[in-house]
């Protein structure tokens, strides 16, 4: 093998971190195992990683072939590697095959067929040509030093993008000043608590039943002060007697109910808010899709000084994207940028400025006016099947979003919500139910499904298995589905 062949091979395999000692007593292929076996016991090599070749591994190490073949086959025979011909080897997992004693135990679930989970979009719609081609023209006109690490609150392209689209779309009152680039919503709303803790608020409101997850809300030690939602929204009357310093609200679309707040709720809100000298933060997460109604303004239009507005793309292009954004009230910029400063260098800048483009040049539009026609399509279409298999059935927030709530028949509670969503999920369809998102909610139990991500046939199919199970749970005097 010439020169080049080897440097050629050696640069198509990859390295490993091994350390040797040439002034040390013990020999070079003692050590070479003994450092390869500490690497697998340790972790640093997990059971499946694939080692360089002899000859690319003695390149790396300076050292003769020889003394690799022999470390490995030491390795080997101890059950710590698995080597076949022609191949480079592959690490076992520690102990000859058998799975460490601290590694959890992975077990398949059972496959999702139809899936009706609310709020998720349907991701094979994302606009790949036209995103591939906001890249390309990023990539083409970046400066050089526009490469570097910027402004944590974001790229200002997008922030200039953002501030005129929510004014122009939302009402959203917007300078790209008080625009921050976040990596998803979760980011923006764990960034949010933590400066309204360093504002000196300790209880938070929130909508009941709400999302699921609080771990940035607790994480910020804040204390949630459950407040019901109806028809209309949260129940804001009750914030006077609350406690509350803070509130936070999907007034736009409540989830995962999916009423919308009404107008007089609204002042009233805002009323509180400066009442109190409180602050919102608001979830705006699918204002973009509205179908029987015209739109809803952002809250934050009405008191841009108290109020959070956050906002994402998860719902409209991916939630690969990671990327999202909060418009934050002028006094709290000095707090959030401090906060900001304590975990993250925010989202890729070259994926901020191709969002950023698409805005700009009108893409990003034009995909929202093309995906408000295919989710309305299907949202008439699982209605019209729920209308015939379910006629006795109340509907709720099908208005707006990608997904709408069915209310249970009286007789089921929370036992049989929860035998209801086993049935199903038994039988390939996955979906959610109201005790996912609270465990104090009163009234009807429900189901939230989602029509974002299932096909029209997958419509079809799901409403029939779900008329089956309500039937079989009535047919039953026993109540057992």
């Amino acid at each position: 093998m010439t020169s080049y062949q080897e440097e050629l091979l050696t640069s198509l395999t990859p390295d490993i971190l091994i350390a040797l000692d040439r002034d040390a007593p013990e020999s070079l292929g003692s050590q070479l195992r003994r450092r390869l076996l500490e690497a697998i016991r340790s972790g640093a090599l997990r059971a499946g990683v694939r080692l360089p070749s002899t000859r690319a591994l003695a390149a790396q190490l300076g050292i003769s072939r020889p003394l690799v073949v022999d470390a490995y086959a030491q390795l080997v025979a101890e059950g710590y590697l698995s080597v076949r011909p022609g191949a480079r080897p592959v690490v076992l997992a520690y102990g000859g095959g058998a799975a460490a004693a601290d590694t959890p135990e992975v077990t398949a679930s059972e496959p999702i067929r139809f899936d009706l989970r609310p709020a998720m979009p349907d991701v094979a719609m994302f606009p790949r040509k036209a995103w591939m081609q906001a890249v390309r023209l990023v990539l083409n006109t970046l400066p050089a030093n526009a490469l570097g690490y910027g402004d944590l609150r974001g790229s200002p392209a997008l922030r200039d993008a953002l501030a005129d689209y929510l004014g122009r779309v939302r009402g959203v009152i917007a300078d790209p000043s008080r625009i921050f680039v976040t990596s998803g919503f979760a980011e923006g709303r764990a960034l949010t608590c933590a400066a309204f803790h360093a504002r000196g608020v300790r209880r938070l409101a929130v909508e009941d039943p709400s999302y699921s997850d609080w771990t940035s809300v607790d994480k910020a030690g804040l204390a949630r002060l459950p407040v019901p939602v109806d028809a209309d929204g949260m129940q804001v009357g009750k914030l006077p007697g609350s406690g509350a310093e803070a509130v936070f609200v999907t007034p736009s679309h409540q989830f995962p109910i999916g009423g919308v707040l009404s107008a007089g709720r609204r002042q009233h809100l805002v009323q509180w808010l400066r009442d109190q000298d409180a602050l919102a933060l608001e979830d705006d997460y699918d204002a973009e899709f509205r179908y029987d109604q015209a739109p809803v303004g952002a809250l934050q239009g009405l008191a841009p000084d108290r109020i959070v507005y956050a906002g994402t793309a998860s719902k409209t292009l991916a939630p690969a994207l990671r990327l999202g954004w909060l418009v934050v009230p002028p006094d709290l910029i000095g707090p959030m940028t401090a906060e900001l400063r304590r975990w993250s260098e925010g989202p890729p800048r070259i994926d901020q400025d191709a969002l950023a483009e698409l805005m700009v040049s009108g893409a990003y539009d034009r995909h929202l006016r093309r995906m408000r026609r295919f989710y309305r399509d299907r949202r008439n279409l699982l209605l019209s099947r729920l209308r015939e298999v379910l006629p006795g059935l109340e509907v709720e927030g099908a208005a707006a979003g990608l997904h709408l709530t069915l209310r249970l028949p009286r007789e089921i509670d929370v036992a049989g919500e929860t035998a209801l969503l086993a049935r199903l999920r038994g039988r390939g369809l996955s979906t959610e139910g109201l005790a996912r998102y609270s465990a104090t909610a009163i009234g009807p139990r429900r189901l939230f499904l989602g029509y974002g991500r299932i096909s029209e046939s997958g419509i079809e199919q799901s409403v029939r298995l779900l008329g089956e199970a309500l039937a079989a749970y009535q047919g039953d005097r026993g109540g057992t589905i």
